[in-house]
């Protein structure tokens, strides 16, 4: 059975350092959902509380709507996955998944058997009887992932799990973890500061800055509707444009920049006569051969590099901001060259204006 998980105003102290600033999410029983944020945003502090490591300064942890205070993480109906994974390496594979079975005192047989399930769970039906060093590191990831279900966890947290992987095993896996996840109907917390694993995976997403918990919504949401500066800038790439909001157009906005005036959404709390910041994404910008009627300002081509399927277009404009746009490698768009004079333009439904932060320090978690 899965479980729910409740921060209910959780707060982190060390000494004076607030690692955990008021955080509170209902995670769902058997959801997919990631914390994400940059290094030191608090996202490993929020998966040791829950786990028990530590217990919060201030707040409430609760999982299956019992309060966990003064539980400690073996009395926990969770499992945590480790970014090292921590395997033994000098036990055949099943008993590095059945170890956690051997510690509860359930007979050999009955382990083994459980083993075996479980590999046959996550697609490894032959590799009960090798040693951990025989794997590759996806399979050394599927281990780790069924022994941690071997104790029939209601909670799975996974740290960071994927990050010692490179690329192309590292979005393999992402598709295992979910196939897994959906099977198992186990909750998963996932932590994460790759935006991709966060935006494939997850049915939900919370962002983190600092400690705070800036924005919780699906992944699509997160991405076309930022909650502010700092979601935007860290989820994606984007074109910045700083200016002030100076009235309203029907559903979009006015704001003037150094660069020009341009219209877009407002977001969030967003008022007229807002210092504030517009973003636009690279895949909605265009370079165009003459101006467009609204939101077009002139550029010099400067770089064009070719990023397999798609192509990314760097524009300088007058007052020396770098611009990106990017063009589907699919033959449909007339490519520029440096040095080509273009109008660098786009939809205002597109662009959204945001106040916050774009950034976030980067301290020890």
């Amino acid at each position: 059975m899965s479980a729910g998980v409740d921060l209910d105003s959780v707060s982190m102290d060390f000494g004076t350092f607030r690692a955990v600033d008021n955080v509170a999410v209902n995670i769902q029983p058997g959801e997919f959902f990631s914390f994400l944020g940059p290094s030191g945003c608090g996202k490993t502090t929020i998966l040791r509380m829950i786990s028990g490591f530590i217990d919060p300064t201030k707040g409430m942890v609760r999982i299956g709507g019992r309060d966990m205070k003064g539980q400690r993480p073996n009395q926990r109906p969770t499992a945590l996955i480790f970014q090292n994974l921590a395997l033994f390496p000098l036990m055949p594979v099943w008993e590095n998944i059945a170890f956690g079975l051997e510690v509860r005192g359930v007979d050999k047989i009955k382990r083994r058997a459980r083993a075996e399930e479980l590999l046959r769970l996550v697609d490894l039906p032959d590799a009960g009887d090798k040693m951990v060093s025989q794997l590759s590191g996806g399979q050394k990831q599927r281990v780790a992932i069924a022994r941690a279900l071997a104790v029939e966890p209601s909670v799975m947290l996974l740290d960071e799990p994927l990050s010692a992987l490179d690329l192309k095993l590292r979005q393999h896996m992402r598709a295992e973890l979910r196939a897994i996840q959906k099977r198992t109907g186990v909750t998963f917390i996932y932590i994460t500061h790759d935006q991709g694993e966060a935006l494939a995976m997850s049915d939900r997403v919370g962002v983190m800055s600092q400690g705070k918990l800036q924005q919780v919504a699906n992944p699509r949401d997160i991405y076309n509707n930022p909650a502010n500066g700092f979601v935007a800038s860290f989820v994606g790439e984007n074109n910045v444009f700083a200016g002030e909001v100076k009235g309203q157009e029907g559903n979009l906005a006015r704001f003037v920049t150094p660069g020009g005036t341009f219209t877009a959404r407002l977001g969030p709390g967003v008022a007229p006569g807002a210092k504030a910041r517009l973003f636009l994404r690279p895949e909605h910008a265009r370079l165009l051969a003459d101006p467009g009627a609204a939101n077009s300002i002139p550029v010099e081509v400067t770089d064009v590099a070719f990023e397999g399927n798609f192509i990314s277009i760097h524009a300088r404009d007058a007052g020396g901001q770098v611009l990106v746009a990017e063009a589907r490698n699919d033959g449909s768009s007339s490519i520029p060259q440096p040095g080509e004079r273009r109008h660098f333009a786009f939809d205002g439904a597109n662009a959204v204006i945001l106040t916050g932060d774009t950034a976030a320090k980067d301290v020890d978690e």
